[in-house]
């Protein structure tokens, strides 16, 4: 089992996942920039998939019920997975977004958002 996933893992994990169903590249939505619309649609599905557990089952459960736990960290893997399926569609490599993710990162620890709404 592994205890932590780096992002060029699920990226290859999801274009193996791809590759095996669709080997001729004939069935499934292609990861190219012309199909990641239909992942990010694909995406907020399981997004939805994710509000709905909190919604029917509740925080609590989320937190001290094993099974629906393991429901919705199922749903929000499906959104990663969709997630991913976008970055590969747009050639997005591990390196170019873990980049793009540190400068925002570094961009917003410095922010004050509470400032910044009250200016608006």
């Amino acid at each position: 089992m592994l205890n932590d996933l780096t992002i060029s893992d699920i990226l290859a994990m999801q274009k193996e996942l791809h590759d095996f169903h669709d080997p001729e590249g004939t069935k499934w939505t292609p990861l190219k920039p012309s199909g990641a619309h239909n992942y990010l649609l694909y995406m907020i599905e399981e997004v939805g998939e994710a509000i709905a557990i909190m919604k029917k089952k509740g925080d609590s459960s989320i937190m001290e019920d094993t099974a629906v736990r393991a429901h919705f960290v199922e749903e929000l893997g499906d959104v990663l997975m969709y997630y991913s399926a976008v970055l590969l569609s747009y050639g997005i490599t591990p390196e170019e977004f873990s980049t793009i993710f540190y400068e925002k990162h570094q961009r917003n620890i410095g922010r004050d958002f509470h400032r910044e709404y009250e200016e608006k």
